[in-house]
């Protein structure tokens, strides 16, 4: 009996049987080629991993330091420098103690020089007299005694008491620890004040209201508008060429350069409607204007993975095209858009171009109280802040930085539980 295993004289073996040589050569190349794939993939995951955690440990390590301010103990005694004020000045919100005439700064200025020798008053932040300004509004009974007063070091002073400064500020920084005069406190203010020239007092708050502003009125423009133009194309409007030109439109526009909205925003909003510059306002319209055709695209995408068989059944069942739509399909389809608006939103809180040529980088002084009022953003707070000369703003662009990340990851986080918890409705 002939084994068929085994090929026939005058014939070579099958190119597909397994037991030849050749067959085992190809099989162990593919399976190295497959391994080798592997391994490319597995590096490129953790080169990754390991760029994004330098990039966060970077940030976290220099704007850690933002959040960490320097004070130091200034006694001040206003009765001997000479300070005079009628105490019914101070009453109400205390404005008259901004006015130059007081001289507060001079009465800073010389506390340091008698606490510290010639020469105290750089160990102090030239904004150092608008913490004694609010002391006297908070107690006005301070012009009678002597008192000591924490104020911000000046710049110097606080980069060598982290470390980072010259041998004569470590030299000051070091006299003033041995005399407990000079200490370092978390730095609640930069949460909670807005910008300012002096590095040492500065603040993200007036930034990050103007932001979140914009983002409101972004959302409320791009996510409505941007849902019914993605429910009209994909079930209701016929196809022909116009509907194909508005297509492709569309898809163009997702790609168009950011600073391109920008330059519309400012033909329109700013020059033709003459709308306020600098307005949370007109950031808003002109991100809306941007993150538009993202929203329509993905809430296309969503609203075609919804099965036919779903529309069929609820028309089967007497509903309305309109029922069916809003009822059946948007809802199924409501996951998938939102991924889309995550995309969107934080594509525009990242964008710094368009808002630029809108006039968002004013220096503001003062958190905007409506929508229509000055304001900046934190990219563009970021950029201002890094192109300063002083040291001071270095570690204050990383803690903007930390600060952006986490309104980023706050914002995508309760889209992504609204994303989820219509996803656990169906």
């Amino acid at each position: 009996m002939t084994d068929s295993r085994v090929p026939a004289a005058g014939f070579e073996r099958a190119p597909t049987e397994w037991r030849s040589i050749a067959m085992q050569r190809r099989v162990r190349r593919r399976y190295a080629a497959e391994q080798r794939f592997r391994l490319f993939g597995l590096a490129a995951v953790v080169g990754s991993a390991a760029f994004l955690a330098f990039l966060l440990f970077t940030m976290v390590m220099n704007g850690a330091q933002g959040f960490v301010k320097t004070r130091i103990d200034v006694p001040v005694d206003f009765v001997r420098a000479g300070v005079t004020l009628d105490p019914a000045r101070l009453r109400g919100d205390g404005a008259d103690l901004a006015l130059a005439g007081i001289g507060l700064p001079e009465v800073m200025a010389r506390a340091a020089v008698a606490a510290f020798g010639p020469g105290g008053n750089e160990l102090i932040s030239d904004g150092a007299w608008l913490t004694l300004r609010d002391r006297l509004k908070a107690d006005p009974m301070l012009l009678t005694r002597r008192t000591v007063i924490a104020v911000p070091a000046a710049t110097a002073i606080d980069i060598a008491a982290k470390g980072k400064g010259s041998a004569d500020a470590e030299a000051a920084v070091a006299r003033l620890r041995a005399g407990g005069q000079l200490h370092s406190v978390f730095n609640a203010a930069f949460l909670s004040d807005a910008d300012s020239t002096d590095p040492t007092i500065v603040g993200i708050w007036g930034a990050l209201k103007g932001s979140i502003f914009t983002m409101i009125v972004t959302l409320m423009l791009a996510f409505p508008v941007g849902v019914l133009a993605a429910l009209y194309l994909e079930e209701y409007a016929p196809r022909n060429w116009l509907t194909d030109l508005i297509e492709v439109s569309i898809n163009n526009l997702a790609a168009v350069p950011s600073i391109i909205f920008g330059l519309l925003g400012l033909a329109v909003f700013l020059n033709l409607f003459h709308l306020p510059r600098s307005a949370s306002l007109v950031g808003g319209m002109t991100l809306a204007l941007m993150t538009m055709p993202v929203i329509v695209i993905a809430g296309r995408n969503a609203i075609k993975s919804v099965p036919p068989s779903i529309r069929d059944a609820a028309l089967a069942v007497g509903a309305s095209p309109i029922q069916v739509v809003f009822h059946h399909v948007l809802p199924l389809a409501l996951p998938g858009i939102l991924t889309g608006t995550i995309i969107g939103m934080a594509r525009a809180l990242g964008e710094t171009a368009p808002l630029l040529m809108i006039g968002m980088r004013a220096f503001i002084a003062t958190p905007p109280d409506r929508i229509t009022d000055p304001a900046t953003v934190l990219p563009v707070q970021i950029f201002l802040w890094s192109d300063e000369v002083s040291r001071g703003f270095i570690e204050k662009t990383s803690a903007a930085i930390i600060v952006l990340l986490i309104f980023l990851l706050a914002m995508n986080g309760v889209a992504i539980y609204l994303r989820n918890r219509f996803e656990t409705r169906w």
